[in-house]
């Protein structure tokens, strides 16, 4: 039997095992209902026998279906700007791998303030400080917007995870981290990592 169709069929067992369960005194059925869901979803994120985003959209679909939650409750969370700024954030940083524009970033910054990685790291530090007033949050601002320039000056510099990562790959990573941590109260909002 394929792996994947396995790992979907365990997770479905859990899910309708839980389902059928007797509901506990003082709970509505849709409470525990809502609850099996909820489980098997986090139990096929684990396992993933699908991505993790078909593994959520199954699970919000099947909710809706079911009668759980009317539609409208149960897509209601994909009306958060802040979810969609980060995913879009994400994509971003997937171009940027993809193309090599942040290749080519890393490149330039390399020969402008490349003499050493302590100015790398400054760099990176103003980049974000810079840049942080536009973007509200801190995680798409790290995660889409220095992630790739920093993992593409790490491999410039042959600083790869694993063996070479103490080169300068450990430094400038901690640096971009820290940097944003401390950013994200700086610019005067309250610190939104999600």
């Amino acid at each position: 039997m394929n792996s994947s169709l396995l790992k979907a069929l365990i997770t479905i067992a859990l899910g309708a095992a839980l389902w059928f369960i007797p509901v506990p005194q003082g709970l509505k059925p849709e409470a525990w209902q809502l609850m099996a869901i909820f489980v098997a979803t986090i139990f096929g994120f684990i396992l993933q026998p699908l991505p993790i985003g078909a593994v959520a959209l199954a699970s919000v679909t099947f909710t809706a279906l079911a009668g759980v939650l009317k539609p409208a409750e149960a897509i209601s969370g994909f009306s958060n700007t802040t979810i969609w700024l980060i995913v879009a954030a994400f994509l971003f940083a997937k171009g940027f791998i993809k193309t090599g524009l942040g290749r080519r970033i890393a490149f330039l910054l390399i020969k402008a303030i490349g003499s050493s990685t302590l100015k790398l790291g400054y760099t990176l530090v103003l980049s974000d400080l810079i840049i942080s007033p536009a973007t509200p949050s801190n995680t798409a601002r790290a995660g889409g917007i220095l992630f790739p320039i920093v993992r593409s000056l790490c491999t410039a510099f042959g600083s790869e995870p694993g063996q070479s990562a103490r080169k300068v790959g450990s430094f400038l990573m901690q640096t971009a981290y820290q940097g944003n941590t401390i950013t994200a109260h700086l610019d005067g909002r309250p610190c939104r990592s999600g």
